[in-house]
């Protein structure tokens, strides 16, 4: 905690202030002291926030949350004011540090005390669940490691399913990136597998340490949250798999609480832990400069609060949590974030499109086919599917990325045309032709045909399903790379692809064009999140990748090429 500033008040309502808890878009968090000398955590919404319609309203159902929730795991209402400003709440004071001040002063947590923290948090996350609340913004800095047992804080954006959380600027917003599930970042959906989410991730970060997606930008985090795995390297193997359940991709696939509690098998009261004990062995009463301050004394100067750690992100809204203690040592490793090309993640995260399509531009039919004993395909070949014959499923309506892309075209030094990727296909097909295009003035008109087709042979299983798949070089366009300051790196996602078409049946010997970026998108949880980035803002070698699709998440690859984009 610090000190109090020059310009805080000294009194709200009946409490007297002793010391700053926290600080945030939305306000600023303080310790008081009752008459009767109850300490309280009490929570000041800014003066410039009631400015916005929403805002009050926001407030009130903060507080209404926090009547609702009344748990064991959780820091109880005591008062509030909300009918004139200053607007503020009240909060039983929890004492001991936040998981993330813990685990920062004294290291990962092991194992067994994991466990019991996990099977605690999920028996606290169940309570607040059945009073029809999910927290929303559950993570290392919203734990506090009471003498009593972890409490759970902070449910300035927790609410009901069917309320809207309320940002600065009006905007609804997820939470806290690393620690926000998939379906939230993506489309705001919010519910109890969100929080279990949030669960699995504060747990990975109590065992190894580290913040459980990377550190740096919001967006290079998200990302990670969305497309690639946990970091549990170096859990035991229990805990790291139910960490990995907890925080799989699909919300529908998460264990329930009831199943990680049962999965945790404790032995004893997380009290009893030795390691947990240590943990809260130094918490004492409030230092005694504070405790007895006279409410009618001038506040200290202010006291310098030391930097944040790497994983000491605020919330979508600006808030930043309260926080009892804040982490110091050593800022953790950081791993290279990797923020493909994936617009509609970045704008969920941001809050606004950052690409759009490019205009007009003329097609062109300088190509060059990649394919054993195949001609020049057909000019001006048709957009529509092949159509194909009537037995066997219909081609999936898209197909959307699972795991982290590492397939990479390279040019061949001093060839324009010439180069090869990085890595072979999955599948092999005799019967799979393909184009892309090599002509410098076509791909400078920033519009392109990529083209596919079946040599005529019906492949053995009926239906054959193809998506192309086009991925820029770079995480984000060159320009944004600048202004950041992160410079450019390597795109790992999936890439922008097209419909899946079937290429079997009577039509198979008919190429399948399809015009980049016209006819190509980014699916994220079966909808549409994004459009092609423009072959313009990325110059480089970008590849094309042609996959053979079964399923929107269960498809191989069939041949790979490339094509670069000049300066």
């Amino acid at each position: 905690m610090d000190a109090l500033k020059v310009n805080d008040p000294t009194v709200l309502g009946r409490y007297v202030l002793q010391a700053r808890l926290g600080a945030g878009g939305m306000g600023q968090v303080y310790l008081g002291r009752s008459p009767g000398g109850r300490l309280v955590a009490l929570k000041v919404i800014r003066d410039g926030i009631t400015e916005h319609p929403e805002a009050l309203p926001r407030f009130r159902r903060e507080v209404d949350t926090a009547r609702a929730v009344r748990s064991a795991y959780t820091a109880n209402l005591i008062d509030a004011s909300l009918d004139e400003a200053p607007y503020w709440l009240a909060t039983e004071y929890v004492e001991g540090p936040t998981l993330a001040a813990a685990v920062a002063a004294r290291g990962p947590l092991p194992g067994r005390t994991c466990r019991g923290l996990f099977a605690a948090l999920a028996e606290g996350l169940a309570a607040v669940h059945a009073c029809g609340v999910t927290h929303r913004d559950l993570k290392p800095q919203n734990v506090i490691l009471s003498r009593r047992g972890p409490q759970l804080i902070d449910f300035g954006i927790a609410r009901g399913v069917e309320q809207t959380a309320v940002t600065e600027t009006g905007a609804s917003g997820p939470g806290t990136p690393g620690f926000t599930a998939p379906e939230v970042l993506l489309h705001n959906e919010v519910g109890p597998a969100a929080d279990v989410f949030a669960l699995g991730a504060t747990v990975a970060f109590a065992a190894t340490g580290r913040p459980p997606f990377g550190s740096g930008s919001a967006a290079g985090v998200a990302f990670r949250a969305v497309y690639e795995e946990i970091d549990v390297e170096g859990v035991e193997e229990d805990l790291a798999r139910l960490v990995r359940e907890c925080v799989a991709k699909d919300p529908a696939a998460r264990p329930a609480l009831e199943r990680v509690i049962e999965r945790c098998a404790v032995a004893g009261a997380l009290v009893g832990d030795a390691h947990y004990a240590a943990l809260t062995a130094d918490t004492g009463p409030v230092p005694g400069a504070l405790a007895g301050a006279d409410p009618t004394a001038t506040p200290p100067m202010p006291v310098s609060a030391p930097p944040a750690a790497p994983y000491d992100l605020p919330t979508a809204d600006g808030y930043t949590p309260t926080q009892l203690t804040r982490p110091g040592g050593e800022p953790r490793r950081r791993r290279a974030w990797t923020v493909a090309g994936a617009v509609a993640l970045a704008a969920a995260v941001t809050g606004g499109v950052l690409l759009a399509l490019p205009d007009g531009g003329e097609d062109g039919d300088d190509r060059k086919e990649r394919a054993a004993g195949t001609a020049e395909p057909t000019r001006g070949a048709s957009a529509s599917p092949a159509k194909g014959n009537d037995e066997g499923p219909q081609p999936p309506r898209y197909i959307e990325q699972t795991a982290p892309n590492v397939v990479f075209w390279e040019a061949d030094p001093g060839d324009w045309s010439g180069g090869e990727c990085n890595l072979t296909t999955e599948e092999v097909s005799q019967s799979f032709q393909w184009s892309v295009p090599r002509s410098q003035e076509e791909i400078s008109t920033g519009k392109i045909d990529i083209a596919m087709r079946l040599d005529g042979k019906r492949p053995p299983e009926g239906r054959y399903h193809v998506s192309a798949v086009v991925k820029p070089p770079h995480d984000v366009p060159a320009k944004e790379a600048a202004e950041s300051g992160l410079g450019l790196m390597e795109n790992r996602s999936l890439g922008f692809a097209s419909k899946p078409v079937d290429l079997s049946g009577p039509g198979a010997t008919e190429w399948v064009k399809f015009t980049y970026p016209d006819d190509f998108a980014l699916h994220v949880y079966g909808k549409k999140r994004g459009t092609a980035l423009p072959l313009r803002d990325d110059p480089g070698q970008w590849t094309v990748m042609f996959m053979h699709v079964e399923a929107p998440k269960k498809y191989a690859s069939v041949a790979c090429d490339g094509f670069t984009v000049p300066e």
